[in-house]
């Protein structure tokens, strides 16, 4: 058994250490938001937060989330409030929208850090994360449009 806060709420869970969190989560506490893309910390659709964190859940092991605060994409606003959820709908940034709460997700930890980050910075943090559709222009927009709202 693991016992750890996902999204603010205490959760124990009875599954193997070494299960990926990405199906814990997904099968175990049914927060689909979070999805699964390669299995191998490749692309980052499965991107959550862990004590802050971007980390890939399709590689880390329940282990290592014992006792640390992780968050989904549900848990970054329950009201879809987030200036980064408001300015991807602004900017109309997906297209099939799988990638796309771990792209938030990712770009989520960039603004806790960095307040104001710079193009540059946009895209070197959010390099390792793929779009099939290729809405990268729109992603970086939505980015700093977020950044002027938080």
């Amino acid at each position: 058994m693991a016992a750890f806060t996902v999204n603010g709420k205490p959760v124990s869970v009875q599954a193997e250490a070494g299960t990926p969190l990405l199906w814990v989560l997904r099968d175990e506490l049914k927060l689909t938001g979070t999805k699964y893309g390669c299995g191998a910390s490749l692309c980052g659709a499965c991107t959550v937060h862990l004590d802050g964190r971007a980390v890939r859940a399709c590689v880390t092991p329940l282990s290592a989330v014992e006792g640390k605060r992780v968050t989904t994409i549900e848990g970054l606003s329950p009201t879809s409030s987030h200036p980064l959820q408001k300015a991807w709908i602004d900017q109309a940034v997906p297209q099939c929208g799988y990638c796309q709460s771990g792209q938030i997700m990712k770009a989520a930890e960039l603004l806790a850090a960095n307040k104001s980050p710079s193009r540059d910075d946009i895209v070197r943090h959010m390099d390792g994360n793929l779009c099939r559709c290729g809405t990268y222009n729109r992603i970086i927009t939505a980015i700093q449009q977020a950044a002027k709202e938080a």
